[in-house]
């Protein structure tokens, strides 16, 4: 049922986390862990990471290890260019290169995850 959605849960998502990134936030909580902020960048981007893996594996139709390469170079490349539009198109924001590795780490994570048992089934969503 939900591979059926999988692009437009993947473009929402992907819009969402564009908005989210160039927008200023206020009065966010602390949450009184060092490093909160970059585990929060890990998660996101593990998940963009799965949300595209599924599109191109249910969606475009591509082979486990393609649709998971795929998913890996598109998120890795939107983190980066968030992180430059952050310092180019916004003033309340700036570029931090080490959201940008917190990012990839996250896909990069995803990816092995996804990867691990190469012949195991994807199960229908």
């Amino acid at each position: 049922m939900l591979k059926k959605y999988a692009l437009l849960i993947a473009v929402f998502y992907s819009l969402a986390l564009a908005l989210v990134s160039l927008v200023r936030l206020n009065n966010l909580p602390d949450v009184g862990v060092s490093f909160g902020d970059k585990i929060f960048h890990f998660l996101v981007y593990a998940v963009l990471a799965f949300l595209w893996f599924n599109t191109f594996f249910f969606v475009f139709k591509q082979k486990k290890t393609r649709a998971v390469q795929y998913a890996a170079v598109f998120s890795i490349v939107f983190g980066i260019i968030i992180e430059v539009l952050q310092g180019s198109i916004t003033v309340s924001r700036h570029t931090d290169v080490y959201d940008a590795i917190a990012n990839t780490l996250g896909v990069l994570i995803m990816a092995i995850i996804l990867l691990v048992n190469k012949n195991a089934p994807i199960k229908k969503l």
